[in-house]
């Protein structure tokens, strides 16, 4: 089978998002977008994302523009491991952004996902989120981010119009999975203070009150699946 990932278009990612991925979106923020071909047929995309949120190395010490993360893996049927196409994409980024210091992923429990695509590559979990709440106005879903009281929001120095919170319904979310891949040895040892052991099942986010306790032993991994 011939084998190929390389850049793509943002129509082209935004095509495998909207037919293979339950986000339906592309991030507003710096993107690469990395196009899978198998047999030179489109197969979809791997998605990472920069600067999307301004805080989110600032736990890790890094700047913004030294973390990215992995958002979006939107792909059709396809023969190649899910853990052999990310690794792939992960070189190209690395060789590409040779300032970028470490890679997040967030597992949705939302949609019933472990992260278990990340178990099986060996990124370091590092417990759940803080719950969250997302906005529905008109049929369709807005972060908090972009909900706002005045009806406008600052999207890299651009106001644009938005809903505001009294038009929309709210609607809470569960925690999500957090994972970090470091991209240098510095950044691992950093951030192997921060491992737990990897979830098992959905238990730990039901009635989540911010204790991890109900986490098993890790133990190896052998499903090839479940990625975002």
């Amino acid at each position: 089978m011939n084998l190929k990932i390389d850049y793509c278009s943002y129509k082209a990612a935004l095509y495998s998002v909207k037919h293979w991925h339950y986000s339906k979106s592309l991030p507003c923020s710096k993107r690469f977008m990395l196009g899978v071909w198998e047999n030179e047929i489109f197969v979809g995309s791997i998605v990472f994302a920069v600067g999307n949120t301004p805080d989110l190395g600032r736990k890790y010490n890094i700047g913004k523009y030294e973390v990215c993360e992995l958002s979006r893996v939107a792909l059709n049927k396809h023969e190649t491991p899910v853990s052999k196409l990310l690794k792939i994409a992960l070189i190209i980024l690395k060789k590409d952004n040779p300032k970028l210091k470490l890679i997040i992923s967030f597992a949705d429990s939302n949609q019933n996902h472990l992260g278990i695509i990340y178990q099986a590559m060996n990124w370091i979990y590092s417990g759940l989120t803080d719950k969250s709440k997302i906005w529905i106005y008109k049929g369709k879903e807005y972060h908090t981010r972009s909900v706002t009281a005045r009806g406008y929001v600052n999207h890299y120095g651009k106001m644009s119009k938005c809903p505001k919170p009294s038009e929309c319904d709210q609607i809470l979310q569960k925690p999500k999975f957090r994972y970090l891949y470091p991209l240098n040895k510095e950044m691992r040892k950093q951030i192997l203070k921060l491992a737990k052991p990897y979830p098992k099942d959905l238990k730990c986010v039901s009635g989540v009150n911010g204790s991890t306790s109900v986490f098993q032993t890790e133990g190896k991994v052998q499903i090839h699946s479940d990625a975002q």
